[in-house]
């Protein structure tokens, strides 16, 4: 390299450090952007967005494949629970926080006042993110409902439990996230649960009887979600639960 075009390298290089002074902004994490899928997902959300142009949606539920699962291993238990109370299922199987960020970005809660979300994702990001990015991903879904649905009360669940011990990788990144979510509940408007601890056996591993798989939940496994949630579900609600 000569001397000019050296000169004028360290030129440009010395341009840049106002910006660089400045402060800009560094580029976001994949959790906080939002972004779709396509195929089969892309039909899903669009009959989301079918379903809530109906109306009649009192009770959101917002997830990945846990929270679609309700429509399988669940269902019994999601009709005994939740039909009466206008519920919608907004789960998507394979959803990380940026799938539900797009999501609420384009018809999933258009039109509506729900009086409740239950909110449970990040499990789908653990493998890519950190726990402190799986956090931001939950706020940044967080201030979008409270924006958007200002209304509409917020109950943020814990990140499950998975992986077959408390050695388990992903497991660990979970619950770093989850020691940050929890900070986001004000007590009002948002709320926060943990009932992971319910899931587990007494030395802290998991059943397959309540997670076949080590992270899907049995039709045992939603029966004890549905019962850990319904007192707070039904005071959120304002139900009269006397």
């Amino acid at each position: 390299m000569n001397r000019t075009a050296l000169r004028l390298l360290i030129l440009a290089n010395l341009l840049m450090l106002p910006c660089l002074a400045a402060g800009q902004d560094a580029p976001k994490h994949d959790a906080v952007t939002p972004a779709p899928r396509d195929g089969n997902w892309m039909q899903r959300h669009e009959s989301f967005n079918r379903r809530v142009k109906q109306g009649q949606a009192d009770l959101l539920f917002i997830g990945d494949s846990i929270t679609q699962g309700w429509e399988g291993a669940g269902k019994k238990t999601w009709d005994e629970f939740y039909s009466k109370r206008n519920a919608v299922n907004l789960g998507i199987g394979g959803d990380r926080t940026q799938h539900v960020l797009w999501r609420l970005d384009h018809g999933n809660i258009e039109g509506i006042s729900p009086k409740l979300a239950v909110l449970m994702i990040g499990t789908n990001n653990s493998g890519n993110n950190s726990s402190e990015q799986i956090s931001e991903g939950v706020a940044a879904i967080v201030k979008k409902l409270r924006d958007r649905l200002p209304k509409t009360k917020i109950l943020i669940l814990a990140i499950f439990p998975r992986g077959a011990d408390e050695n388990d990788a992903r497991r660990k990144v979970n619950q770093g996230a989850n020691e940050q979510i929890a900070k986001l509940a004000d007590g009002e408007m948002v709320h926060f649960l943990d009932i992971g601890p319910t899931f587990l056996e007494d030395d802290k591993t998991l059943s397959k009887e309540i997670m076949p798989d080590l992270l899907h939940l049995s039709e045992k496994g939603y029966r004890i979600w549905a019962e850990a949630i319904e007192p707070k579900v039904a005071e959120l609600l304002g139900e009269n639960t006397k």
